[in-house]
Parts: C-alpha cells; sequence; structure tokens
C-alpha cells in the first residue's frame, strides 16, 4: 500500500520547512532511510530522510515550496500501485461522502423553524396558513414584520417548507423605497384628533390636541424660523475654520527625520527560529549555573603528542578533548544525558553531543549520533565532518535534532568564560572559554599553567545544585588527568 512522505519536525518548535532540492524522481526505488531530498528548516538545509521503502510514485510539492510540518511532500509504494491508496486517493473519499451529506443537510432544512432564534415562528412555521387573495405564504411573524418595515412580499423569496416566507427572509429583503416613507403620511392625517375630541374627557383631549399639533408644527410650519436658526449656527461654524487653521499647524513637528538614522533590520527565519528557541528556554526551563577552572596543562600536552602521530588533516582540538571527557562524565551522571517531560524524566539511551556551529547567518547545534564508544580520534573525525556537512547543508534530520547534551566552546573569540541557554528537550550545556596561561598557587609557589574556565547550565526540574557540582568536577577530573580518556 502506497504511504506518503510527510515534512518532517526537525526542531521542537519548527512549523514549516522549505523544500529545496529532490534527490530522487518518480519511478527511481527508495530505502528505509535514504535521503530523498533536501529541506531547509530556519536554522539549517538538512537531508530529508524516507520512511519508507518502494518506488517513489510522485512528487506532491515543487522545489523551493514551503509546506506545514506533517503535510505530505511525495507517495512512496509498490511498482506499478495506482495513487489511489497513497497521497492521491485520500481526496476521492471526500467527494463521496459530501453526496451523503447534501441531502441530510436538505433535510434539516425543513426543520428551519425549529433553528429559528424565536419560538413564536418556529410554532408558526409549522400551522397551515389559510390562503391570501396574494396566495403569498408567510408566517404572522413575517407578515407583521414586513407591514412594518415596508416590504412587498410578493418579491420576498421563502426559505422556509413550501415556500413559505420567515421572519429571516423579511429582514434580508430590502424594503421597497416608496412605501417605506408612507408612515410619515400619517401624521398630517389628523382623524385621530377628530377622534379624540368627541372623547369624554374634554379637559384631556384638548391638552393632547394643543401638544401634537405643537409637536406636528414644529417640524414642518416654522420655515420663518429655520432662518433664525441658521443665523445663529453661522456664527458657529466659523469655529470648524479654525479648527481647520489649528489642523494645518499640527504636521509642523514631524519626527521623520529623527527616525531616518534609525535603520530596521528585517528578521531572517534562521534570526526568528533562534529567538523563538531562547525565549522558549529561559522562559520554560529554570536554569543554574556552576562554574570550575580546568587545568588544561597535561591535556594540551597529550594532544601535542596525538596530533603529532597523526597524518594528513587528522587533528585532534580542544574541543574533542571536552567532549570525550563529557562522555565518560555523563556515564556516571546519566541524568544530564535526559530531557524533562510532563509524566517524568526520559532518559536517553545513547549519548549525543551537540556542538555549537556559527556562521554569518546565526546559531546551530548539530549533534555527534552515538558518542558512547567513540574513541579520541573518531570524535575528531566526526565533528569535522559535521561541521563541514552543517556548511553544504546535507546534515539529516536526527543530527539536527537528535542531541542529547551540548558543548558551547567561544575559546576561537578569546572569550574567557561565559553562560549557555539550554538547548530544548536537553536538560544540559557545557560553556568552555579559552585554554590560556595564568598564575596558579601550587602548595607554597605560584606556577604558570593552561587554564580554561567551564560553566554548565542545568535544568533545575531534572537535577539540582549540588549534583551539577559532581558533574563539573568530574570532568574536571578526566581532562586534567587526560590519559584516562584513552582507556
Amino acid at each position: 500500500m502506497a504511504t506518503n512522505l510527510n515534512m518532517p519536525q526537525m526542531g521542537y518548535d519548527m512549523q514549516e520547512g522549505t523544500l529545496v532540492r529532490w534527490l530522487k524522481s518518480v519511478g527511481d526505488e527508495v530505502s528505509l532511510g535514504e535521503a530523498v531530498a533536501e529541506i531547509e528548516t530556519d536554522k539549517a538545509v538538512v537531508e530529508f530522510e524516507s520512511t519508507a521503502e518502494g518506488v517513489l510514485l510522485e512528487l506532491l510539492v515543487d522545489e523551493g515550496t514551503t509546506v506545514a510540518v506533517g503535510e505530505s511532500i511525495a507517495t512512496v509504494g509498490a511498482e506499478g500501485e495506482t495513487l489511489a491508496a497513497g497521497g492521491g486517493g485520500d481526496e476521492e473519499p471526500a467527494e463521496e461522502e459530501t453526496p451523503e451529506e447534501e441531502p441530510m443537510a436538505e433535510e434539516p432544512s425543513e426543520a428551519d423553524t425549529e433553528e429559528a432564534p424565536e419560538a413564536e415562528e418556529a410554532e408558526a412555521a409549522a400551522i397551515p396558513l389559510p390562503a391570501s387573495p396574494s396566495e403569498v405564504r408567510a408566517s404572522p411573524i413575517a407578515r407583521r414584520l414586513a407591514a412594518e418595515r415596508g416590504v412587498d412580499l410578493n418579491t420576498v423569496e421563502g426559505t422556509g417548507p413550501g415556500g413559505r416566507i420567515l421572519r429571516s427572509d423579511v429582514l434580508a429583503a430590502e424594503p421597497v423605497s416608496a412605501p417605506a416613507e408612507e408612515p410619515e403620511e400619517e401624521v398630517p392625517v389628523e382623524a385621530p384628533e377628530a377622534m379624540e375630541e368627541p372623547s369624554m374627557p374634554e379637559e384631556e383631549a384638548p391638552e393632547a390636541v394643543e401638544e401634537a399639533p405643537a409637536e406636528a408644527e414644529e417640524e414642518p410650519i416654522p420655515e420663518d424660523e429655520e432662518p433664525v436658526e441658521a443665523v445663529e449656527e453661522e456664527p458657529d461654524m466659523e469655529a470648524p475654520e479654525e479648527v481647520e487653521e489649528v489642523e494645518e499647524s499640527e504636521p509642523e513637528p514631524e519626527p521623520e527625520p529623527e527616525t531616518d538614522d534609525m535603520a530596521l533590520v528585517p528578521l531572517t527565519r534562521m534570526r526568528q527560529q533562534i529567538a523563538r528557541t531562547t525565549v522558549g528556554s529561559k522562559t520554560t526551563i529554570p536554569h543554574f549555573y556552576v562554574t570550575a577552572d580546568i587545568d588544561m596543562t597535561e591535556a594540551m600536552s597529550l594532544r601535542k603528542e596525538i596530533n603529532a602521530s597523526l597524518e594528513g588533516d587528522a587533528r585532534v582540538s580542544v574541543n574533542d578533548l571536552v567532549i570525550k571527557a563529557c562522555v565518560h562524565t555523563i556515564k556516571e551522571y546519566p541524568r544530564f544525558n535526559s530531557s524533562y517531560t510532563d509524566d517524568g524524566i526520559r532518559m536517553h539511551d545513547s549519548i549525543n553531543i551537540g556542538i555549537a556551529i556559527a556562521d554569518e547567518n546565526g546559531l546551530i547545534m548539530p549533534a555527534i549520533l552515538d558518542c558512547d564508544d567513540k574513541s579520541l580520534t573518531e570524535i575528531s573525525s566526526a565533528s569535522k565532518d559535521l561541521v563541514k556537512r552543517s556548511q553544504s547543508g546535507t546534515l539529516h534530520a536526527e543530527e539536527y535534532t537528535g542531541g542529547t547534551f551540548s558543548i558551547s566552546n567561544m575559546g576561537m573569540f578569546d572569550v574567557t568564560s561565559f553562560v549557555a541557554i539550554i538547548q530544548p528537550p536537553q536538560s544540559a550545556v557545557l560553556a568552555i572559554g579559552t585554554v590560556q596561561k595564568r598564575p596558579v598557587v601550587q602548595g607554597d609557589s605560584v606556577v604558570v599553567r593552561e587554564m580554561m574556565s567551564a560553566t554548565l547550565s542545568v535544568d533545575h526540574r531534572v537535577s539540582d545544585g549540588a549534583e551539577g557540582a559532581q558533574f563539573i568536577v568530574q570532568l574536571k577530573e578526566y581532562l586534567e588527568h587526560p590519559l584516562r580518556l584513552l582507556v
């Protein structure tokens, strides 16, 4: 059966990715875990590996298209298999279901009156109405409302059972312009005055008569008074002219020249991702920090000897020594190789060390996978390969998202110490500065040693300060006695 390949979530808060390039074409055989495309995330270009095996039946997304996480991008299945079982088949059932729902939608239309906001209309719609001369079928409420609004029911199309006109139909109809103003003609017709005069309460009737014409006369009769009011209002009309003059003078203080010196730099996708990750980390993870000064004199001497015995470009860096020391320490303190969840602390089986790689666009932290049993030289080789492939955009998704512990090294910038932000969902990160010669007290003497400062950032939900101190002291022990790293 055909299987859809979906846009993976490469990052705990990744929402979409851009398909940069297809590495396979329709008809090509695809193995499980084989790279089929290159996907650009907010922070890197990563190879997308197939989650199924078979023949690539269809490419659902063109190169350069941005796709939401979880959306299908390709279909893999058996050779000759139709797409009805894969991605293309998902649309057909939807078309079959809609016709079944259409008659269901028509049946409730007979019960529209039950859904009407007023119970009166619902009852009126259910009772057969007597035939009117115009044979217009309408509910009593609709007729009353039509009369009030001046709506001709002959022009209204009913949506009720059998074409009956409902209240909602009248409200939706536009009143006839001429008849709509007929209620005004009822005011000059003074029939009510004649009816009021013969009424028994003679005293009250005149008062009502006097008040009614007074109100009526104020509207049409005082034609002579209107100019007087207009004359009185003319001086008031001069005020807006003064306001206009004030308004014309208001735009004088222009703040634009002040902002011309300020440049707004748009955020790149990588910078937006870094902002989301760091804000999410600092606001949801309670960090605590422990720092230690590590004597790297013996480690630097061992590194020099190892590099002298290696050929070509194979060289062990200070970072490689730190990675190897972290692997040994994590084995003794596995809690720092875990992730916090609401259900508990998830302990990871493998040790995947993430290393911070910075370029002109920003910072990424891909991981060297399965460092548990790697030798120092194997870690050195894997580290260089990871940096190279991150620059060429050929990282694997697991390398981008599978880190369980991270190291951030700013020693190459001559930084002595700093603290790093934990990369979710990890629970710890180690920040190391440059190795430099410093005066150190040994016994009663002051000697010059090659020293390095290291700061461990820890998720307080996973571990406490005492255990964090034990971790960094053990790390210090391995680096100050580097021969233990070769065992």
